[in-house]
C-alpha cells in the first residue's frame, strides 16, 4: 500500500548523530518529523553543543579531531528546524498505546506525543562495575567528566584519574588534558597484549585506530601516566570521607595508591534500551557487546512494526555508524509506507555497517570488561546506590533463596528499583549474579524495562491522574 509522505506521522526520539540524520532524510522526503530530545540543543552526548553562554569555545577545542563531524551534524540539524517539529529539554519517560509520554525539563510541564512511526535513537551511557568508594563525592563517569567540560566548561577535579577501560577512557583524559586539566594518570584494566593482539581487526578502519594511538602518545608526551594491566582496588577518602583523595591499584605485582581529587570511571559503553523495552521489542543476548539488545534486522526495523531502532541505543557501534543507521532506519520507514527512495544510497548504507563489524570485535579484543571483576568484588561493595544494595546482598539472595534471574533477584533483593531503575547498577548486578550462580550472563536475564525510564518529580506523576478525574 502506497501512503502519501504527508500522511506519515514518525517520532525521533533523540538528536545525537541518529536522530539528525534520520530528520534529514524524513525531511528529504517530504515528511515533517517531530524529534523529542531530553538535551537543550541537538548533538548527543559525543557533539554535545554547550549553551549560549559558554558559545565561544571553538568547535576545535570542543570536539578535537571530530571537530568537522560535530560542526556537520550541527549544520545539518540547524537546516532543519523550519522542516520540524523540534521539542528539546523533553524526556521520554513512559510509551504506551501509541503515545509518548514526555517531560518538558524547564516548565516541569507534561504532554503525550502520538506517533505512527517511530524511530528510537536514545544512544548509550557508561557502563559501570564499581569499586569500594565509588559512592564518595568527586567519582563521576566518563560520560559524566565529558558532560562537565563540554556543556558546562569545567573539570571534576584539579587533579583527575581516569579508571576503567575502552576508548573512551583515552579520549576523556586527552580532552581534560588538552584543556590544561592536570591529569594525574590512566588506569586500564586491559593488557598491552590485548590491545596488540586486536591491531589488525581495528587497522581496518585506519582513521579511527590513528587517532587512538595519537591520544595515547600525546598523553604520554606530555608526562601523563599510562597503566595497563590494572586492577583498581578502592577509591580514597580524605579523614572525614567526605570527598575523594585518591585511588588504589593492584599492578600485577604489587598494590599501589595515587593522590587526587577526582576520579572519572566507566568500562567502554552500554545501550540505553529501555524506551525499547516498553514498546514491546524483542531482545536478544548480543555476545559482542555483553548485553541482551533489542533486536533488529539491518535496515533497523524492530520486531514491532513501525518502530525502527538506530545508533547506540540499539548497540553500540560509533558516531559514524550512528549516522549511517539513522538514515538508513528512515529509508526503512518510506519504504515500508510507500515512499520511494534510492535503493542504491540503501544499500551503500548496509554495507558501511557490514564493515564496521569486524572493527567493532577488535575493539572488544582490546578492551575487554576485566573477566574476574564479580569475583574480586568484596561483599561489603555498594552495587546499587539509590537502595543501597551491597555485593554481599545479591550473593546471599542466590545462597538463601536459589535465586537465578535478574528480575527475582531484583523482586528479593530491591536492586534496581531506584531511581535510576537499574540503569547503573543493572551491569555489575547481573555480572555478580551469573558468578554467584556459576551460569552464564546470557541466562540469568535483563532487568525489564519500567516507566519512569529516568526519574521525574513525583508530583507529576500523582498531578496528572488527579487533573483528569476533575475535568
Amino acid at each position: 500500500m502506497t501512503t502519501s509522505s504527508s500522511a506519515l506521522q514518525p517520532v525521533i526520539v533523540g538528536a545525537g548523530p541518529a536522530g539528525v540524520r534520520a530528520a534529514e532524510a524524513l525531511v528529504a522526503h517530504g515528511v515533517r518529523p517531530t524529534v523529542v530530545d531530553e538535551a537543550s540543543r541537538a548533538g548527543g552526548q559525543i557533539y554535545r553543543r554547550p549553551p549560549a553562554s559558554l558559545a565561544q569555545r571553538s568547535a576545535q577545542a570542543l570536539y578535537g579531531f571530530e571537530a568537522g563531524r560535530a560542526d556537520a551534524v550541527h549544520a545539518a540539524f540547524d537546516a532543519l528546524r523550519e522542516h520540524i517539529d523540534y521539542r528539546p529539554d523533553s524526556l521520554v519517560w513512559n510509551a504506551h498505546g501509541g503515545r509518548l509520554d514526555v517531560l518538558h525539563g524547564p516548565t516541569r510541564s507534561t504532554s503525550s506525543v502520538p506517533f505512527g512511526q517511530l524511530i528510537v535513537a536514545t544512544g548509550a551511557t557508561d557502563r559501570v562495575l564499581p569499586v569500594p568508594g565509588w559512592t564518595l563525592p568527586g567519582v563521576y563517569t566518563l560520560g559524566g567528566a565529558q558532560v562537565a567540560l563540554k556543556f558546562q566548561g569545567c573539570a571534576i577535579g584539579q587533579r583527575v584519574v581516569f579508571m576503567g577501560t575502552g576508548p573512551l577512557l583515552y579520549l576523556v583524559a586527552y580532552q581534560y588534558a588538552k584543556a590544561g586539566a592536570k591529569v594525574a594518570a590512566v588506569l586500564d584494566t586491559a593488557r598491552l597484549a590485548d590491545q596488540l593482539a586486536a591491531t589488525p581487526a581495528m587497522l581496518r578502519q585506519p582513521a579511527v585506530f590513528a587517532k587512538g594511538v595519537y591520544y595515547v602518545a600525546w598523553l604520554r608526551a606530555h608526562g601523563v601516566a599510562l597503566h595497563r594491566g590494572v586492577r583498581p582496588l578502592r577509591v580514597l577518602g580524605d579523614a572525614t570521607e567526605s570527598r575523594v583523595a585518591g585511588v588504589a591499584w593492584h599492578d600485577g605485582r604489587e598494590e599501589r595508591t595515587l593522590a587526587c581529587d577526582a576520579v572519572g570511571v566507566g568500562y567502554a559503553l552500554r545501550s540505553e534500551t529501555q524506551l525499547a523495552d516498553l514498546l514491546g521489542c524483542r531482545f536478544e543476548f548480543a555476545p559482542l557487546h555483553r548485553a541482551h539488545l533489542p533486536v533488529r534486522d539491518a535496515a533497523g526495523r524492530s520486531s514491532v512494526g513501525g518502530v525502527y531502532l538506530a545508533g547506540d541505543g540499539a548497540g553500540i557501534m560509533g558516531a559514524d555508524a550512528a549516522e549511517w543507521a539513522g538514515e538508513r532506519a528512515a529509508l526503512a520507514l518510506l519504504v515500508d509506507h510507500g515512499v520511494a527512495v534510492d535503493p542504491a544510497r540503501a544499500e551503500t548504507l548496509e554495507r558501511k555497517l557490514h564493515k564496521l563489524g569486524a572493527f567493532r570485535e577488535g575493539l572488544e579484543r582490546a578492551f575487554p570488561v576485566p573477566s574476574d571483576w564479580a569475583a574480586q568484588a568484596p561483599d561489603e561493595l555498594v552495587v546499587c546506590r539509590c537502595e543501597n544494595i551491597t555485593a554481599g546482598t545479591l550473593r546471599q539472595s542466590v545462597a538463601e533463596n536459589g535465586t537465578d534471574e535478574m528480575n527475582r533477584l531484583k523482586a528479593l533483593s530491591r536492586v534496581g528499583m531506584g531511581r535510576c531503575q537499574g540503569r547503573m547498577c543493572g551491569v555489575a548486578a547481573a555480572e555478580i549474579l551469573a558468578h554467584a550462580t556459576g551460569l552464564p550472563l546470557q541466562q540469568v536475564g535483563r532487568l525489564r524495562g519500567q516507566a519512569p525510564i529516568k526519574p521525574i518529580p513525583i508530583q507529576l506523576a500523582v498531578r496528572e491522574p488527579a487533573e483528569g478525574a476533575g475535568a
